[in-house]
């Protein structure tokens, strides 16, 4: 009899896992998606992927997401992995918590290049980052384009049988013993032998018909694009910590930044039917972006560009003031765990049931590994490397239910040390 695999949610992560399982020949392969494949988070992504995280774990998992990353290049229709690596900046304060993270990248053969700030302006003659920054380069990193890898994704993932229904929402699960036997998605029951939940903020709302709670937290995160600068600019993805953000190439000549924003409240999505387009960035943020950030690009100033160039001077705007404007603005949301690890694999209490989310601001990052972990996890009962650390069985219901009944900032929940960035 063949298996059938329902996987809630059409962002980065359930279209890999969809993606993943179908390559498996695992059986009949579901998603369910309440509006458009990438509504959610994952057109709202930065796509940096850097393999130089802080815990075993994930520098596995990444190391997995990168190769895969490499091989979907040629796998998909229409993607590209830009493989022009990854620049971790940190300061003076930073820097000696990363340097301690050493030793564990030597001892999983994790490339790294350790750079000051001389060497990485003869490396890349368009960045020219301020101060005496350390710059730990991932010559392994680099970037995907969300507008590119999505429907490339999802076409993939038909293109292997896989069906997506979009405009469907779910409104409870179906248990059998105990044992999760699939979801109703309207009026319709869907029975299934694994159910993936995969729908990112949405978590709590979706979880909470079967009594299940994880300890997550929300914040609007805000990212932009200029419009196309007059000549390239050969930088690599920057994860620039002491500026406060990051920066990388865009397709069309542009660049794409992101800025923190620490006095960000928790958001708490308030109904399965909340739609992530209802947010934006916050007033004032995009200065802060071009201000902080650009300033590393100097090809994005404004010296010496013509009217035929197609950029125009905004009279008063932070834009005139020498720096590019931006053309596209966007705002989502990252979620994160209490410790600050993704939660991902099969759930105890509901046998059947599995999740994959909570992935701080690295989820695009981690989608290839996702994918792949959560296909064996429901495929071949166990994934191919040990993701404990990850397991939505590690919280105490206790605590969680105490955790979650608080309200934080951005800047509190970091203070707690578990702020990660991609």
């Amino acid at each position: 009899m063949s298996r059938h695999a329902v996987i809630v949610g059409a962002g980065v992560t359930g279209l890999s896992t969809a993606y993943h399982l179908a390559r498996k020949s695992y059986g009949k392969v579901t998603v369910i998606e309440k509006g458009r494949v990438g509504d959610g988070a994952s057109s709202r992504a930065a796509g940096i992927i850097t393999g130089l995280l802080w815990s075993e774990t994930g520098v596995r998992a990444r190391q997995i997401s990168l190769t895969r990353f490499r091989e979907l290049s040629e796998e998909l229709d229409g993607y590209r992995f830009q493989d022009v690596g990854c620049l971790n900046l940190f300061d003076a304060e930073s820097w000696p918590e990363r340097e301690r993270l050493l030793p564990l990248y030597d001892r999983l053969g994790v490339e790294y290049r350790i750079m000051d700030r001389a060497e990485m302006a003869a490396t890349w003659p368009d960045l020219a980052p301020t101060g005496e920054p350390v710059g730990l380069f991932d010559p392994l990193g680099g970037y995907s384009e969300p507008d590119h890898y999505l429907p490339a994704l999802a076409a993939g993932c038909r293109a292997l049988g896989v069906e997506i229904r979009e405009g469907c929402m779910i409104s409870d699960f179906i248990t059998d013993s105990g044992r999760m036997a699939g979801v109703v998605a309207g009026d319709e029951r869907i029975e299934a032998d694994a159910v993936v939940s995969t729908v990112h903020v949405w978590t709590l709302k979706v979880l909470e018909s079967i009594g299940l709670q994880l300890p997550l937290k929300s914040f609007v995160h805000q990212r932009y694009v200029t419009a196309p600068l007059p000549a390239p600019v050969r930088i690599p993805a920057v994860n620039a910590n002491p500026y406060g953000g990051y920066i990388r190439p865009a397709y069309g000549q542009r660049l794409l930044a992101g800025i923190e924003n620490p006095s960000a409240p928790e958001f708490r999505v308030p109904d399965r039917s909340f739609e992530m387009a209802a947010i934006s960035p916050p007033p004032g943020l995009g200065d802060a972006a071009r201000d902080n950030l650009l300033p590393l690009v100097p090809k994005a100033a404004r010296s010496g560009w013509t009217d035929s160039a197609g950029y125009a001077d905004n009279e008063g705007s932070a834009g005139s003031a020498g720096y590019a404007d931006w053309e596209i603005e966007k705002a989502g949301l990252l979620s994160f765990s209490r410790d600050g690890e993704p939660v991902l694999g099969p759930v105890d209490r509901f046998p059947g049931l599995h999740v994959g989310v909570a992935f701080h601001s690295g989820g695009f990052a981690y989608n290839p590994a996702s994918g792949v972990l959560l296909a064996e996890c429901v495929a071949d009962g166990k994934p191919g490397i040990d993701i404990g650390d990850f397991s939505p069985n590690r919280f105490d219901p206790d605590e969680t239910d105490a955790y979650n009944r608080t309200l934080i900032t951005h800047a509190e929940y970091s203070l707690s040390g578990h702020s990660r960035r991609h």
